[in-house]
């Protein structure tokens, strides 16, 4: 059987970047946590957000590090795997890669280190200062790297000549149509992974009777921050949506599942797409609503996927139904938010079971809907990978054989598999002992050697049973 270089190659980018992906996402959004409770322990001197700061800080030094080694080879893949594109898109991706590093890279290496290990050793200030810049630097990086990401989807500012693209001008390029949209859900996105996260979390805690008056400052916060940003998700989502529509109509096409040109369009709740005869089986949807939702008008025009040749379309079912996953998961964290802000009516909210185990199920949503959404990003765009001027088969590597992209598959896949083994132990440990100290650990904390991973200290044994209590024994 002949390996086909082209589709092995997609799978390889396709899985270092979903692994990748689901890092940046949450530290993004729990490095602005980390700013907010330190600036609030700066200012109250309460040692309740010293404690979550101090703990939330351990966890993002575990997450970041494994997002750091996870990441790391994706611009390797540009040079192995699609030679091509790499040099049709220097002039621009290039720069743009670099600014990333240049800005970002070296304000986080600034200060990271001031973050983890500077609390009893830099003033207050000063260590407030470097948890903002830590954050900072993580919007600055999601900034380039989500520019270089929305110029490929809607290119801009570059003309492409003899199979180069050429920099016409710059502020066009990095501010491209769909950036702006873009961005501003991925920072939402962020926003959501790190307050369900932190919720999630707290409320295990509290669910133990753990840290009590910490755990539950923690989900106050994030639960008057979800309560906000999960409906503003889906304002934002609808303007991308309509940027989409504009720019890429077919990738709308495969999310509504729509083959043909029409109007009073439905919105399909559950079909089966079968590319092969252009058609869905087993509809289900609800009349003329994917026209309002996408035009605004309940007759608007919605494009079908029989407008181009059927190599030219995506794959439809996938991007259907990660469509589908995304705005189902949206949909229940919002619903979520509205049963926080109802149970905060005599402290319920931290003190009813069901609620907080729903939390903690929560926790884990985020990310798999910013994978269904990335999805329908990624595989929408097929089979461009710079929308209508360089496809796949354009963009690869003329001497990759098979076996050769079959062999670095595997060896990512092995790699990323002891990556993530040995962060989950180390976030296993962190968040077992949560933000309990040992009077031993605190004797020796100047012999400790100062490694990134030694952030994460924890140690190895607990007496469990003398100091956690569950809420149904008078533990909150």
């Amino acid at each position: 059987m002949e390996l086909d270089p082209l589709i092995l190659s997609r799978v390889q980018f396709a899985f270092v970047v979903s692994f990748h992906a689901i890092f940046p996402v949450f530290t993004i959004g729990l490095a602005s946590f980390i700013a907010v409770l330190e600036g609030l322990a700066f200012k109250t001197k309460n040692p309740a957000w010293v404690k979550l700061s101090a703990f939330w800080t351990k966890v993002f030094a575990v997450v970041f590090g494994m997002g750091v080694v996870s990441g790391i080879v994706m611009s390797f893949q540009f040079g192995t795997n699609w030679s091509n594109f790499a040099q049709a898109t220097a002039n621009y991706l290039g720069p743009i890669l670099s600014y990333e590093v240049v800005t970002a890279f070296f304000l986080e290496a600034a200060f990271l280190g001031v973050l983890l290990f500077g609390r009893d050793k830099v003033p207050p200030g000063v260590h407030l200062f470097a948890a903002i810049m830590v954050a900072l630097g993580t919007f600055i990086s999601s900034f380039w790297i989500l520019s270089a990401n929305s110029w490929m989807h809607t290119p801009a500012g570059t003309e492409f000549r003899d199979g180069v693209f050429y920099v016409t001008s710059w502020s066009e390029a990095i501010f491209n149509p769909s950036f702006p949209y873009r961005f501003a859900h991925m920072a939402l996105a962020s926003f959501l992974t790190g307050g369900f996260v932190v919720a999630g979390v707290s409320a295990w805690y509290l669910l133990r009777g753990r840290e009590v008056e910490a755990n539950r400052k923690a989900l106050s916060m994030c639960l008057w921050l979800l309560l906000f940003i999960a409906p503003a998700q889906l304002v934002v989502g609808d303007f991308h949506g309509l940027n989409t529509m504009e720019h890429q109509p077919m990738k709308v096409a495969a999310m509504e599942g729509n083959w043909e040109t029409s109007r009073n369009v439905p919105l399909l709740l559950f079909a089966l797409p079968d590319q092969e005869n252009q058609t869905n089986r087993f509809e289900v949807g609800i009349p003329s609503l994917a026209s309002f939702v996408l035009t605004h008008e309940w007759d608007g025009e919605v494009p079908g996927l029989n407008e181009v040749a059927v190599e030219e379309q995506p794959p439809v079912a996938i991007v259907f139904w990660s469509f589908r996953v995304m705005v189902g998961l949206g949909i229940l964290m919002i619903l979520f938010s509205l049963a926080g802000l109802v149970l905060r009516a005599g402290g319920r909210y931290w003190q009813t079971p069901w609620f907080l185990q729903g939390l903690r199920v929560m926790s884990l949503t985020p990310f798999v809907a910013v994978l269904a959404g990335w999805f329908v990003t990624e595989i929408g765009r097929s089979p461009w990978l710079v929308q209508g001027l360089m496809n796949h088969n354009e963009a690869l590597t003329p001497s990759l054989t098979g076996g050769m992209a079959l062999f670095s598959l595997i060896g990512y896949v092995v790699v990323y598999a002891m990556v993530f083994t040995a962060g989950v132990y180390y976030l296993m440990r962190v968040l077992y002992v949560g933000m309990e100290e040992s009077s031993e650990d605190d004797e020796h904390e100047s012999e400790r050697p100062k490694r990134p991973l030694s952030a994460t200290h924890v140690p190895f044994e607990i007496d469990d049973n003398s100091t956690h209590k569950p809420l149904n024994q008078g533990g909150h």
